[in-house]
């Protein structure tokens, strides 16, 4: 029964249906699945799901199911998943699968610049990339289609092995082990165990492994079998080295040996448009696959030239009054480092840092945020804005640094006390919303 359900739906798909979770967003035509959230019921809003023209609601409650219009299951999630992973199973195509602590979504979407310059290539929307945006990720491929890339994440272990059954990556890449959802992962060394779910379905399933062999945990997690190594040593398949990182970051890379269909001694130089030393590895992941993949160096050059970092993340914006180094889409200790240190390549007293908390750190919170405030400290900078509980329970205002709980108490501030032709950085976990501040910079 449940098989010739998802016939019907992929039947749908087919025929230009689109999966829809939130009925605000509902097309004609789409298919409407009511997801329950922690706080919400996605039955109750079938019926304005079908009155926007969605072409089926798929819902979980008898009571709400009133029509031919309604499929009444019992795990309306479960059957979104299955119905995910079988329009995958129709794509007889190489699917890169991303996974990592930090630079997930930049990778993937550098990665579909450079591929996109040479084959007909998708990838993840946004950062649809847990058990509910993967499903939506995957019934988003349509032909003509060359390849595929899809971001994973996760803050559990078991995670990731689940997401890979879905989508059946053919090849993937782990960006980096980090300090990031500590509260459900426990550890680094836990981070690390629930990344490598990746390697290990692509070792079980006799896939391709790119390796970031600059992050020492990496290459052990990944063995020898099927691997192309990238970073700085010449010893890797591909290796880049950075040429300036700020304000934007310029790099040389060069192919050490053939592999996949990359030949020895392809190289380039490449200016983007990205800011600081943390974001090559997310460019070298993209050449080093574009390589493989059989994109012209050329092709690369103007596939990663042309990428423009957007939504606060490593965003280099000139305002009016100040040049605003735009970081705000997540943070954690790893991330919140590397921000700071790239940051203090600018010099003078006319520097300010404005840093909102990092979220999920669990016992390890009030640690963290004392480390990341001592570093911030260390560097010298002309002021400090510090947003959050967190970091306002470790720093008492004084001085140049000012103190607040809510982002929209440091916008009054600004507003009172406005800043000119200053260079600033503006970090912090997406919780806090750091970037509502670029209004009153």
């Amino acid at each position: 029964m449940k098989q010739q359900i998802i016939e019907q739906l992929l039947s749908l798909s087919g025929q230009g249906s689109m999966p829809c979770i939130d009925s605000r967003d509902a097309k004609p035509g789409d298919i409407f699945f009511a997801l329950r959230g922690e706080q919400s019921d996605g039955n109750l809003y079938a019926e304005k799901a079908l009155e926007a023209g969605c072409a089926l609601a798929v819902v979980d409650r008898a009571d709400v199911a009133k029509g031919d219009k309604y499929l009444l299951t019992d795990d309306v999630l479960g059957l979104l998943q299955a119905l995910g992973h079988a329009h995958r199973k129709r794509f007889d195509v190489p699917v890169i699968g991303i996974t990592g602590t930090n630079g997930k979504t930049t990778t993937k979407e550098l990665m579909q610049a450079v591929l996109s310059t040479t084959f007909s290539s998708t990838a993840t929307p946004g950062n649809l990339n847990n058990h509910i945006g993967l499903p939506l990720s995957l019934l988003s491929f349509r032909e003509p289609m060359d390849i595929a890339v899809v971001e994973m994440g996760a803050n559990h272990r078991g995670e990731i092995a689940g997401l890979c059954k879905l989508a059946m990556p053919t090849h993937g890449l782990i960006t980096n082990i980090g300090k990031a959802h500590l509260e459900g992962f426990g550890t680094v060394e836990d981070v690390a165990r629930a990344k490598a779910e990746l390697f290990e379905y692509l070792q079980q399933n006799q896939g391709t492994l790119f390796v970031n062999h600059d992050d020492a945990r990496l290459p052990a997690l990944a063995g020898t079998k099927n691997i192309i190594t990238y970073g700085t040593d010449d010893s890797n398949h591909c290796s880049g080295r950075i040429t300036r990182s700020f304000p934007e970051l310029h790099l040389r890379f060069r192919a050490n040996c053939d592999f996949g269909k990359a030949r020895q001694g392809m190289q380039a130089h490449i200016e983007t448009r990205l800011t600081g030393p943390y974001n090559f590895e997310n460019i070298m992941a993209a050449i080093t696959t574009g390589l493989y993949f059989g994109v012209e160096p050329e092709h690369i050059i103007r596939g990663i030239g042309s990428y423009v970092p957007a939504n606060n993340r490593s965003q280099i914006i000139r305002t009016a009054n100040n040049l605003v180094v735009m970081d705000a889409y997540n943070a954690n200790p790893t991330s919140m480092a590397a921000a700071l240190d790239n940051f203090s390549r600018f010099e003078g007293k006319k520097t300010a840092v404005m840093l909102g908390d990092m979220l999920e750190l669990g016992e390890t919170s009030g640690k963290e945020h004392k480390e990341i405030l001592k570093l911030a400290k260390s560097k010298g900078f002309g002021l400090y804005v510090f947003v959050g509980p967190q970091f306002k329970s470790v720093c008492p205002p004084q001085g140049n640094t000012m103190v607040f709980e809510l982002v929209e108490e440091a916008a009054d501030w600004l507003r009172a006390n406005p800043l000119k032709s200053h260079k600033v950085l503006v970090k912090g976990s997406r919780g806090i919303a750091m970037e509502r501040l670029i209004d009153h910079l």
